[in-house]
């Protein structure tokens, strides 16, 4: 087997900013054995695409059009042949087409440690609230693969973070990152690892 075949391949959708997306490019960067396909984002302005440039990554922007009534999007994957689609902060719902191709190898994380505060209009701050809302005393993330419901696909893993009664919105959104950007390129390598 050449060395061109073993290089597993990842494409990224996001939505917003790219936290997420820029440390799990920044693991992999050096690696020779994984490579970022492609970011993907429904947000024309997202900052995930120039990021994406800035790391000389394929970026493309697709609208609503593209992913759900035609199959432009899922051609593109199909094209790509990815060995995981990550979704680091994509606040669209996949189409049952691109779920049904790619079956356990598309993946999302939630800012919240699922099945509490999860489904659909949960995500971000929305999230964050509803936890100090209702007092209480741990959060974490969740890492789980994708079905055609928000945030019920089966867990892969989940990271705890304690909250103290001085944590506001901002302190627990800090302590959320930090737990996605140590975890998230981590549990992505290891489940590549098991696709050899």
């Amino acid at each position: 087997m050449n060395s061109a075949n073993s290089t597993k391949k990842i494409i990224i959708f996001a939505s917003g900013q790219g936290s997420n997306a820029k440390k799990i490019i920044e693991y992999f960067q050096d690696r020779n054995d994984v490579k970022i396909a492609h970011v993907l984002s429904n947000n024309i302005r997202a900052n995930v695409l120039k990021m994406a440039h800035d790391f000389e990554i394929s970026a493309l922007h697709f609208d609503r059009t593209a992913f759900y009534d035609t199959h432009e999007v899922l051609h593109v994957l199909k094209d790509a042949e990815p060995d995981l689609i990550v979704l680091a902060g994509f606040l669209w719902m996949m189409p049952t087409e691109i779920i049904n191709e790619f079956e356990n190898k598309i993946i999302n994380i939630h800012p919240a440690l699922l099945p509490k505060y999860g489904g659909k209009g949960m995500y971000g701050n929305h999230v964050h609230q509803a936890v100090l809302e209702n007092k209480e005393t741990e959060s974490g993330i969740t890492i789980h693969y994708v079905n055609e419901k928000y945030d019920e696909g089966e867990v892969i893993a989940q990271f705890e973070t304690e909250i103290t009664p001085d944590d506001s919105m901002e302190t627990l959104k800090k302590k959320i990152q930090q737990l996605e950007h140590e975890h998230f390129p981590k549990v992505i390598d290891q489940l590549l690892s098991k696709k050899a």
